[in-house]
């Protein structure tokens, strides 16, 4: 049963590791998965994924200012939702 723990579930090192594969390569279907299940656990590698995109749209220019901004908006609104909601 352990061993299929580790095969299954990635640490947020490994989970980062693929996000930024992903957005370069294609994933094979096994990382596909573990990279999904991590992401439905951890809200921070779910984070580091969006932003991760962010940055590479803005660094290939593919991306209006204004798209940018109003994403940006709505993080910032989520992150303050979020803290509000844990006091």
């Amino acid at each position: 049963m352990k061993k299929v723990m580790n095969i299954l579930f990635l640490s947020c090192l490994k989970a980062t590791e693929l996000i930024e594969k992903k957005l370069l390569f294609k994933l094979v279907l096994s990382e596909k998965i573990r990279l999904k299940m991590h992401k439905a656990m951890c809200d921070a590698c779910t984070n580091y994924e969006k932003q991760s995109i962010t940055l590479d749209k803005v660094l290939s220019g593919s991306e209006s200012k204004e798209e940018i901004v109003i994403d940006l908006i709505n993080f910032k609104k989520n992150i303050i939702a979020k803290i509000e909601k844990s006091k």
